[in-house]
């Protein structure tokens, strides 16, 4: 099926749990398409945490791209066109596009998020990871999303991801990327989360 710019009839459905290895074999394939085409990327979401925990599913996965002179969609649309294993699809009404693996059945829906919308602006080595072929979010870049996220929907498995980054995780987080208000405000309410960001802020002598 080749990757084409198509406006949906429907917005992709809701989230699907996918096994974490057949998340990884999209990404993965993603991947390659962006890199051949210079376009720097990261992915992102709850993929992230099951890759870390080796947890078998996961339900969220995004592709963070950054843009440049050219819009994000508009270089991931090229970079795939062609492609056999991806669609693309646009929803023009909210501004959304969904890059679809279909070597897997369900098939694989990853959304494509604008770099400085969601996570940094810039993807370099400050601000990715690589994970196998895989290029994350790191821990700091990942935990400050998801901390974004979590302070305007509350969704309560942003805040298990945010506990698990910050509690496994706590002495590779750059403290000057984390906002100090959101996060006090989250342990505040996520207990489990305190004694990890109170090392965090001895580490750096506050």
């Amino acid at each position: 099926m080749p990757c084409l710019g198509l406006d949906a009839i429907s917005p992709p459905a809701g989230p699907t749990m996918h096994e974490t290895n057949r998340l990884l074999e999209a990404a993965a394939a993603l991947s390659r398409l962006l890199r051949a085409d210079g376009i720097p990327h990261a992915f992102h979401g709850s993929f992230l945490t099951a890759v870390l925990s080796n947890a078998p599913h996961a339900d969220e996965i995004y592709c963070v791209v950054e843009g440049g002179s050219t819009h994000p969609f508009r270089r991931v649309r090229r970079a795939c066109a062609g492609s056999a294993d991806f669609t693309i699809v646009v929803s023009p009404w909210s501004s959304r596009l969904h890059a679809t693996y279909h070597r897997f059945i369900p098939a694989i829906d990853i959304e494509i998020l604008r770099a400085g919308e969601e996570g940094p602006r810039h993807l370099d080595a400050t601000t990715v990871m690589p994970i196998g072929r895989v290029p994350f979010l790191t821990i700091s870049e990942f935990i400050r999303a998801k901390l974004k996220a979590w302070a305007i929907r509350g969704i309560d498995h942003d805040a298990r991801d945010i506990t698990f980054a910050l509690t496994r995780y706590w002495n590779r987080v750059d403290i000057n990327r984390i906002p100090e208000q959101e996060m006090n405000e989250f342990v505040r309410q996520h207990r489990a989360a305190a004694p990890a960001w109170a090392q965090l802020q001895r580490k750096y002598g506050m």
